[in-house]
């Protein structure tokens, strides 16, 4: 009877996860565009993006504003780049593009953010459009993401950016990875008017301008390290309405061919996602051995009926990933490697919570945030 009980627990969760009607595993929620539209008027709209060290990519993100259509005002921010990235934008001779000299980001700022604050003062169009300099937009998007913003009374738009699938380990951990920042932040909840969940990709934000100017600018966020979700936060805590989706129009072109890459990249900010809390990672851990772990374990306990319930729990678990990966066009056999995924990015999170434990504080490109600042 024992072995049931426990075999029970995971079978139960995972039935839950399965009946939740607002669905954190589905990918009903998502956008593409529907058709190129190179004369499209997008006078009313300036892209900002903030950039450094970005030689390898930059040529492609611009190469994609330029067919999204006329008129489109671009201003890159240079956050003290010293690998060419300026030179290569200087190339393209794009009209309406301004490249603005960036300062050092002061003590309290992410770099990011202090880039963007600096590029803000040369937006003056009523919408602007936030994108990484890593991004691809496929022809058409930025037109849909005005549509979307204006057709269905929105605000603030984001769109997951599709992550890059070819290596090993970008297949294995990628599609996990939108799968896990879905159940931690359910679409359909944070696009509802429910101020406990709010969500947001950095990658692609097409948001009022007047709005940022309302939450105060980027200041009111300076030192968030998961800024797009503070943003996302701050902007639906005035009563505006914000809007997230999946995509396959709006590509990242970062690529992790191994495992260390992806390791730093989710390292830098999982024990943030914890608020720093010892507590929040062992009831983390806890959870996830049960909820990914229990269920195959559960195949070996000796009671018959065990088994039978541990092997639900796992059907379970399964169907819960399989959108996900048919979102993506990944096989479907990656879900019998969600248990090991979820290890991995487990352990990813203990990496980050030692890594500031021990004093080393988060980085990226080069730049070192401190320790006992609250992100």
């Amino acid at each position: 009877m024992y072995w049931n009980y426990l075999a029970a627990i995971s079978a139960f969760i995972w039935l839950a996860i399965l009946l939740l009607p607002w669905r954190p595993w589905g990918t009903r929620e998502y956008m593409d565009s529907s058709a190129a539209a190179p004369d499209a008027d997008l006078k009313d709209i300036t892209v900002l993006i903030p950039a450094r060290n970005e030689a390898e990519v930059i040529r492609t993100t611009l190469s994609s504003l330029r067919t999204q259509g006329r008129d489109l005002s671009i201003v890159m921010v240079d956050d003290r780049s010293t690998d060419g990235t300026v030179a290569i934008a200087q190339t393209f001779g794009i009209q309406n593009l301004r490249i603005i000299a960036g300062e050092p980001p002061p003590t309290d700022w992410s770099g990011k953010l202090w880039a963007l604050e600096q590029g803000l003062g040369h937006v003056t169009t009523p919408l602007v459009l936030l994108i990484d300099a890593d991004i691809e937009l496929q022809p058409g998007i930025v037109q849909e993401l005005r549509r979307k913003l204006k057709e269905d009374h929105l605000h603030f738009v984001s769109l997951m950016a599709e992550m890059r699938m070819v290596s090993f380990w970008e297949r294995l951990l990628m599609p996990a990875f939108v799968y896990f920042f879905k159940m931690l932040y359910p679409f359909r909840l944070s696009n509802s008017g429910f101020r406990g969940v709010a969500a947001a990709a950095g990658g692609c934000i097409l948001l009022e301008s007047r709005l940022i100017e309302e939450i105060g600018g980027f200041r009111a966020i300076c030192n968030k390290l998961i800024d797009d979700c503070a943003l996302a936060k701050r902007v639906k805590s005035l009563g505006y309405i914000t809007w997230i989706g999946l995509t396959h129009s709006v590509r990242s072109l970062r690529s992790y061919e191994n495992l260390a890459g992806i390791w730093n990249m989710v390292a830098r900010t999982a024990f943030c996602q914890l608020r720093y809390s010892a507590v929040l990672l062992a009831g983390t851990t806890a959870i996830m051995l049960t909820v990914f772990w229990l269920p195959v374990v559960g195949l070996f306990f000796p009671a018959p009926s065990a088994k039978i319930i541990s092997a639900c729990a796992l059907a379970a678990l399964i169907m819960c990933y399989l959108p996900t990966l048919k979102f993506y066009g990944q096989s479907r056999g990656w879900a019998l490697a969600l248990p090991l995924v979820a290890t991995l990015y487990l352990a990813m999170t203990w990496s980050s919570a030692i890594r500031f434990w021990i004093g080393a504080g988060p980085h990226w490109k080069g730049r070192f945030y401190a320790r006992h600042r609250k992100f």
